[in-house]
């Protein structure tokens, strides 16, 4: 693991004027932003659909682009729509995601640039990318066309020849499917267009894969023998975890378990193409909740809480070893908070996955305790906080006496205005191999700029930048970063 450091900015979270932010130039400033600052990675959270509560950790199509990432902007660069046609009438508030405004409005945008696309002969690369990404674009398309057939409602309650997904039924020219199929082809186009830039700059992307997807989603809807569901389709099981300090009731996600011995048997494919897809998309992939893969708490679906589930050993080395056959090297990185046992670091030890930390984990014990700076190894990750933290700063107001005291004493805090820099300085600083710091941490936001509160459902996922905050961080905040970077030896040099 090379020392490096990098930035945790999901890209709805990037200033625009069209309710969410996307693929478009504030994306490319950013890149911009972190040569200026000498950082080596753009951490983003899972690219896929949001789903229920806007989560992109509940996708109704894990292997699909989120088309609300979809830039106006480069849509006419592109010539599928005029430039007249992209400005919005709607009000924005400045600083957050309007989720169902920028729904509405990417909509009516797409199928205006779909119009435009049929009118024309469709480009070679259209049928180029349907070719290389048929084996989950048609099933996604065909779900999408249905999904808006029957008014959005789950597909267990679709009519019985709907009911799961039938290849020789679908007719991918017709034009409620063709849509999607574009829909995604421009995402693709997008995409790969700031990838290339990001690499033309010496910037690496920091996916994120979620272990689990919903239940309401294509990957169920056309692979039910591939979860432990009844005959209706409903979960027989669901994810979560245990009751712990944090919580009396343990949190019950509801997402389907995988039926892992049928998995095995089908040598993995499904996994093997999901992890094909996002390191075709990433750099890098966090493996969102690691320890699931050794064992995970299994849930009836009858029960409201967590509380009576149990430890159920998972697919374990099986799966790493298919997957390391079938695609060779992989760079992941684990990550392994919570509840962790020797299993599953001996998971990550085999296959040479990084772990992580979280600083602010650390000052609720004393200094034996791993998520402290001193104790941080270079096969690690660490982090100054996760979407699923408070800001920093938030942290701080938040802490405990105790915790208080000792972060002060060990991180040599004077003041509230000492949080940030030196929290982030301790971790620059340390042994990690790699540093991610939120960019929320690095402009000393309060917890207003918080990402998400796990085990709640609104409110979520809708901080964004403003396009003053892009702008400081671009020409203010990157000097003092860069000369960061630099002093704890993180700095690679772009080509």
């Amino acid at each position: 693991m090379i020392r490096s450091s990098g930035l945790l900015l999901h890209v709805t979270s990037l200033p625009t004027q069209f309710g969410i932010g996307d693929l478009g130039p504030a994306a490319w400033r950013f890149v911009d932003t972190l040569v200026k600052s000498g950082q080596t990675w753009w951490q983003m959270l899972p690219l896929c659909p949001v789903g229920l509560g806007n989560s992109p950790y509940a996708s109704p199509a894990s292997f699909a682009g989120n088309p609300l990432l979809i830039s106006p902007e480069i849509l006419v660069q592109d010539g599928w729509v005029p430039e007249s046609k992209i400005y919005t009438n709607y009000p924005l508030t400045e600083g957050k995601v309007d989720y169902q405004s920028a729904l509405n409005y990417k909509i009516a945008l797409l199928h205006l640039a779909y119009d435009q696309f049929v009118e024309q002969p469709a480009p070679s690369e259209f049928q180029s990318f349907i070719d290389r990404e048929k084996d989950w674009l048609i099933p996604y398309a065909a779900f999408q066309a249905r999904k808006t057939k029957y008014h959005h409602q789950i597909w267990t309650s679709w009519p019985d020849e709907d009911h799961q997904f039938n290849p020789s039924d679908c007719n991918i020219d017709l034009p409620e499917i063709q849509f999607f199929l574009f829909e995604q082809f421009i995402f693709d186009s997008q995409w790969h267009k700031l990838s290339e830039y990001c690499h033309q700059n010496g910037v690496k992307i920091m996916g994120d894969l979620p272990i689990y997807v919903a239940h309401d989603s294509v990957d169920v809807w056309a692979h039910p023998e591939l979860f432990q569901l009844d005959d209706s389709g409903e979960p027989l099981v669901v994810a979560g975890v245990p009751p712990d300090l944090f919580s009396d009731t343990g949190q019950r996600w509801g997402n389907p378990i995988y039926q892992w011995d049928t998995m095995h048997q089908q040598g993995y494919q499904w996994w093997v193409q999901r992890m094909k897809r996002a390191l075709s998309l990433c750099d890098s992939v966090r493996l969102d909740h690691f320890r699931g893969f050794a064992g995970y708490w299994q849930v009836p679906a009858s029960e409201e809480t967590a509380v009576h589930g149990r430890w159920v050993t998972g697919p374990g080395q099986s799966l790493f070893d298919q997957l390391s056959k079938e695609i060779g090297a992989m760079n992941l990185i684990a990550e392994d908070l919570g509840v962790i046992t020797p299993d599953v670091i001996e998971l990550m030890n085999h296959n040479g996955f990084p772990g992580m930390a979280v600083i602010q984990f650390g000052f609720d014990a004393g200094n034996d305790n791993l998520h402290l700076p001193h104790n941080y190894r270079p096969d690690q990750c660490i982090y100054s906080g996760t979407h699923d933290n408070n800001t920093l700063l938030g942290w701080w107001h938040e802490l405990s006496d105790y915790e208080h005291g000792f972060a002060k004493a060990y991180l040599h805090i004077e003041s509230s205005d000492d949080v940030c820099p030196n929290v982030i300085e301790r971790c620059m600083h340390s042994d990690a191999g790699i540093v991610i710091v939120p960019v929320q941490d690095v402009l000393s936001l309060d917890s207003d700029a918080r990402m998400n509160f796990p085990g709640t459902l609104d409110g979520n996922w809708e901080w964004a930048l403003t396009d003053q905050q892009l702008t400081q961080l671009k020409d203010v905040t990157s000097h003092w970063l860069n000369s960061l970077t630099t002093q704890s030896r993180r700095f690679t040099p772009k080509n």
